[in-house]
């Protein structure tokens, strides 16, 4: 390559340094996970549900001080705390949740969820991605699938993570890198909230970021005609993405929490469960596919009453708050709401007045997005310790989910290696819990 009569190579071009004052050098471009993306065209046809809010309560949350009391049962399985009466007449939930018995015609609650795995990262596993864990094979979460299905919409990231990913499990899989949550870096929570790599370095005005956008293109445009590379392809894909976030102030806006309505804040709460929810719907409002948000922590060996206590209010304020909002701004109909735990806790206290693991029987909970509102899917025993009725399983859970977005879920998609994997191996569409 010649630049005013001088030979610049590969290997001195890279040695430029920082690309434009954006903080990317060319060798994290070549080095970037992005070179194995798949140039695909996106051929999945929306459905009912055009964005999915996932709120995650990392721990195992117990079902029984939560969506599935038992009011009736002897004191040890029972627990210290009460229950009380919903809008969905018979259907009671803990005493804390007294904001969302108000929206319980509004939502589906799922009390027959059941896997087997009873630690923490094989049951994260089961509920990201709908696969039972495997060494042989990493498996693509719900929103990494979506992204690769769908692609970006209003040039906002089609999934992110609120505040960052949570896990492992949250990620890619076998898909490419370039199919990962964009993570906020910050908690909206914090009064010094601010999106990392949304704004423009210092001295750095909208003239210039387009004469070095043209510069990087200029690179691209040669490695391209040189290398040949169907990599290099992939990664213009990311920096085109990059440069769309960062140049379109209507999606920059919808990461800034901090231009909503004062009172509407208050109703969700000026607290991490409030302030994250909140932004979730201002995502999914401006053209976010999924975004997944994490909650608390819910690894209740002791003292479930004073933990429950201490975590409940902030969420049933602000789930309640969204679903609300939601429907207000007619949204609702078009965004599934879910919320899940890795797994429940155990049907009897324990020694330490708290709950241990418990795989066998657990509620989820969704809302909107082409799902029955009002509704109690499947049944747990008299303890909460097994299903009863209409076994809810981790490959119907997510294939019902996908269903809902418009992926049919055993459409397969190319692991390494060539191998063809369904999205979801043997799941089925609950029909009891889509309109």
């Amino acid at each position: 390559m010649k630049c005013k009569g001088n030979n610049l190579g590969r290997r001195s071009f890279m040695q430029v340094g920082f690309l434009g004052g954006l903080g990317l050098s060319l060798s994290d471009y070549f080095r970037m996970k992005e070179a194995q993306a798949d140039q695909k065209f996106y051929e999945s046809v929306e459905g009912p549900a055009k964005s999915v809010i996932f709120i995650y309560l990392p721990g195992g949350c117990a079902h029984q001080e939560t969506w599935d009391p038992k009011p009736f049962a002897p004191i040890e399985y029972r627990g210290p705390m009460s229950s009380i009466e919903t809008v969905v007449p018979g259907t009671r939930l803990n005493e804390t949740m007294v904001k969302t018995s108000k929206v319980a015609d509004k939502i589906a609650i799922c009390r027959s969820m059941t896997h087997g795995e009873a630690a923490h990262e094989r049951g994260t596993h089961n509920m990201f991605t709908g696969y039972r864990p495997s060494p042989a094979l990493q498996y693509p979460s719900m929103g990494s699938v979506v992204a690769h299905e769908f692609g970006p919409r209003h040039n906002l990231p089609p999934y992110v993570c609120i505040p960052n990913q949570p896990n492992v499990f949250a990620g890619t899989g076998y898909l490419s890198s370039s199919y990962a949550g964009f993570s906020l870096g910050s908690d909206p929570a914090s009064g010094s909230f601010q999106v990392r790599d949304l704004k423009l370095p210092g001295g750095v005005d909208d003239n210039r970021f387009g004469k070095r956008r043209k510069m990087l293109t200029a690179v691209n445009d040669y490695f391209a005609n040189k290398e040949k590379a169907d990599s290099l392809d992939a990664v213009d894909t990311f920096y085109d993405r990059a440069y769309s976030l960062i140049s379109s102030e209507k999606a920059r806006d919808a990461f800034d929490i901090n231009k909503e309505d004062a009172a509407l804040r208050d109703k969700y709460g000026r607290n991490t469960a409030g302030a994250r929810m909140l932004l979730a719907r201002r995502l999914v409002e401006a053209g976010t596919r999924f975004v997944t948000l994490t909650y608390g922590g819910w690894d209740m060996h002791s003292n479930i009453e004073g933990s429950i206590k201490g975590q409940v209010p902030a969420l049933d304020q602000g789930f309640a708050a969204l679903i609300e909002d939601l429907d207000q701004r007619g949204l609702l109909d078009t965004t599934l709401v879910c919320i899940a735990s890795e797994f429940g806790r155990t049907p009897k206290i324990n020694a330490n007045a708290g709950r241990d693991h418990w795989p066998k029987v657990f509620s989820v909970v969704m809302a909107g997005g082409g799902t029955k509102p009002g509704i109690v899917y499947g049944k747990s025993n008299a303890t909460a310790s097994e299903p009863e009725e209409d076994a809810l399983t981790v490959e119907d859970w997510a294939t019902t989910i996908y269903s809902r977005i418009g992926i049919v879920a055993d459409k397969e998609l190319m692991a390494p290696g060539d191998r063809p994997i369904e999205i979801v191996d043997g799941g089925k569409v609950r029909q009891e819990l889509i309109v």
